[in-house]
């Protein structure tokens, strides 16, 4: 990747690529274009983006309503935290509605707003147990990983 040759030089493409999965928004969307880009396989990349996407997940599920309890008393925090609570609550209509085939549903598809950071928010806000969370979401990254890796191939062999 010529663009960010500069700033990657020395880091191995794998170490990149798990990097990448595990940043929100980017998650494994970013992280294996990013990891086939680089030269690893595309077995591989998925792979490694499956793994580092998965990281994050039970942390924010044990952290992230402590740490919106104790944010939403600031001033600052507060009125941010209550948007990003209602956000997850609307992400959760479909979770609500079909329970954890939903979840499955909101990680697996590989758009913006969705992804396993925003499917782990909205086990955490509904309350889902993570033995009935975390399989779920594991189910919808190996769906995104399928659907992102045969997108990337298929624009791989276009070019």
């Amino acid at each position: 990747m010529p663009f960010l040759a500069n700033y990657t030089a020395g880091i191995p493409e794998e170490l990149l690529t798990f990097a990448a999965a595990m940043v929100p928004v980017l998650e494994l969307r970013g992280a294996i274009p990013i990891g086939i880009a680089g030269g690893l396989p595309p077995l591989e990349a998925a792979l490694i983006s499956i793994v580092g996407n998965m990281v994050p997940v039970p942390f924010i599920m044990l952290l992230a309503r402590r740490i919106f309890d104790w944010l939403r008393e600031t001033r600052f925090f507060g009125p941010k935290i209550r948007w990003l609570e209602n956000r997850a609550h609307l992400k959760g209509r479909m979770v609500r509605k079909y329970r954890l085939l939903g979840l499955v549903i909101l990680v697996g598809i590989p758009l913006p707003g969705t992804g396993a950071w925003t499917g782990a928010l909205v086990a955490s806000v509904l309350d889902i147990r993570m033995r009935h969370a975390v399989p779920a979401i594991f189910l919808g990254v190996l769906a995104a990983a399928g659907i992102v890796t045969a997108l990337t191939m298929g624009i791989v062999h276009l070019l």
